[in-house]
């Protein structure tokens, strides 16, 4: 019988909102989390707000419309889905005229007049209300929403960290400067969830100096804000192949290279002794890369929040990796 999956150390939290430098693999872990967030159970929408379509590359399928679409089904009784959904501003917008102004047909003819445009252009922070706002009322949705599916998590595919304080915060900013009415009421609404402890922000980074110090800044800046900081998830972590007196030799250029010629060729690998010191000079650079690498698991430790490792995938980031990697999330208590 198999052993039940450890518990999860966000248990109350419905809004997943996952960030990281560019080149960490953002996209990847937030697919991921969906995945195992939906192994669990939970009926799961993953949404991006970027443009890119990198839901539909990581799951390779056509590029998602401003419609949540069926992305993974649940292959075990017990389990459940994945929708997706690519939000952009203008279709947001025209969603929240319909739903709010009842403007359905002449929302439509201002977006044909390039109204829309022009708005969420020359004031860059509409566009960030917009998005946030259609993750909003998919999170808000109940029994009393006709024909709208309800869902247990939402996973959303943020900005970088570099801009993702900004991006939540807007609505807070918006707030501040509408004193009354129905866009200060919204904007309240919004901000209420995004700081509340429905919603954690997850942060990925790789073992490197700059993503590392982007994280911590990344989480100074949110905790600043009042955002709630969630989890760090290292990605790409590299197999470590060398234990802690061979690491040593190698930085020390101590290595007996005669003694290594002799394993190889018992070991039935047959080169030339010409070949040994390029061998331990290969070695000697990934030992340097392991001492690199856990001086920044030092940094990321300090930060004070529960870390995640997901190890680098030999054949990429498919389908099969992407559970994988889920499994690890459930297994190390993310998810």
């Amino acid at each position: 019988m198999a052993e039940p999956a450890p518990a999860s150390d966000f248990p109350g939290v419905q809004l997943h909102i996952v960030t990281g430098k560019g080149g960490t693999g953002k996209s990847t872990v937030a697919a991921s989390l969906a995945l195992a967030l939906a192994s669990r159970g939970k009926t799961v929408l993953l949404c991006e707000v970027e443009g890119r379509q990198g839901i539909a590359q990581l799951f390779d399928v056509p590029p998602l419309p401003y419609e949540e679409r069926l992305l993974a089904r649940a292959t075990e009784k017990d389990h459940g889905n994945v929708y997706a959904l690519a939000i952009d501003a203008e279709s947001a917008l025209l969603e929240y005229l319909a739903m709010y102004y009842r403007l359905g047909r002449a929302g439509k003819a201002l977006d044909r007049f390039g109204v829309i445009d022009f708005a969420t252009t020359i004031a860059p922070g509409v566009r960030d209300v917009l998005l946030t706002g259609k993750v909003y009322e998919a999170a808000q949705r109940n029994s009393r929403n006709k024909n709208a599916r309800t869902y247990d998590a939402i996973v959303l595919d943020a900005p970088p960290t570099g801009r993702i304080t900004q991006f939540l915060n807007v609505n807070n900013e918006l707030a501040g400067l509408a004193k009354v009415g129905p866009i200060k009421a919204q904007a309240d609404t919004v901000t209420t969830l995004l700081r509340s402890s429905r919603t954690a922000v997850h942060l990925v980074t790789v073992l490197e100096e700059m993503p590392v110090q982007e994280t911590v800044d990344g989480v100074n800046e949110l905790r600043s804000a009042g955002m709630p900081v969630g989890g760090v998830v290292v990605n790409l972590v590299r197999p470590q192949d060398l234990d802690e007196p061979a690491r040593e030799q190698l930085l020390a250029g101590s290595v007996d290279t005669k003694a290594l010629g002799k394993a190889l060729t018992s070991a039935g690998v047959k080169a030339p002794m010409s070949m040994v010191p390029t061998l331990v000079a290969e070695g000697r650079d990934h030992a340097e890369r392991r001492r690199l690498e856990d001086s920044q698991r030092s940094l990321v430790e300090e930060i004070g929040v529960p870390t995640y490792e997901l190890p680098q995938l030999a054949g990429g980031a498919d389908l099969a990796g992407l559970y994988e990697l889920a499994a690890e999330l459930i297994e190390q208590g993310l998810a």
